[in-house]
């Protein structure tokens, strides 16, 4: 039993530095390779407990496809949808409106700068992001297996309570903005962190316009296959 506990260990290192960084699927296979590797000791435990003698190595097999199969699926559909992100989007992210990251939980993160999505102190969206806002719901419109939580931030600027309230707000109209765009409201979360997660130094312009913005986490159900 042991011996297939690092067998399985192994599988997985094994297909992970197949994987080279500048892999356009590199998550995808990182994500299959976790999973054959997490479910073929599944597999193997459940093997061993059904039959001692071949049943270890049985199960590992099975359970390293099944594993393989759901981790490649959340990973895959992540990729694409990153993908389509990074096409639509591109004139954003060369403007510095617009950053997109690939976490490493498969998680997908969208920073939007308040500088071009919102009045100073305001919470109502500019009309000229509009646009923008409008591409990142049709691409989330059409993948539906994910859940979007929007957390807004500010500089230190102003009381605590008062950041956090503007906070609060600005995810909300962005949230509400994507629900009028046809995503479903059960799908999205709004959140406000106020001054409280600065990205950089209060103690200049600079470093406030950067933690003066809007953050939309992607999260994908983990059930997809």
């Amino acid at each position: 039993m042991k011996r297939m506990m690092i067998l399985a260990t192994l599988l997985g290192l094994t297909l992970t530095g197949c994987i080279s960084n500048d892999d356009p699927n590199k998550n995808t296979k990182q994500g299959a390779a976790a999973g054959a590797a997490i479910g073929a000791i599944a597999g193997a435990v459940i093997g061993h407990q059904q039959d001692r003698s071949g049943g270890a190595l049985r199960g590992a097999l099975i359970g390293g496809a099944a594993g393989g199969a759901l981790g490649a699926g959340v990973g895959y559909y992540m990729d694409k949808q990153q993908a389509e992100f990074n096409r639509v989007l591109a004139e954003e992210r060369r403007a510095n409106q617009i950053e997109i990251e690939r976490l490493q939980n498969e998680n997908l993160k969208i920073t939007m700068n308040s500088e071009v999505s919102f009045d100073y102190n305001s919470s109502q969206l500019k009309p000229a992001f509009h646009n923008t806002l409008d591409k990142v719901a049709d691409i989330l419109s059409r993948y539906p297996r994910t859940t979007i939580k929007v957390t807004g931030h500010t500089d230190s600027r102003g009381s605590a309570e008062y950041n956090q309230q503007l906070s609060v707000k600005r995810a909300q109209s962005v949230a509400w903005y994507l629900a009028d765009r046809g995503v479903s409201s059960n799908r999205v979360i709004a959140d406000g962190r106020g001054e409280s997660q600065p990205r950089a130094t209060n103690e200049t312009e600079a470093g406030r316009q950067l933690n003066r913005r809007v953050e939309m986490l992607i999260i994908p159900d983990r059930d997809i296959q």
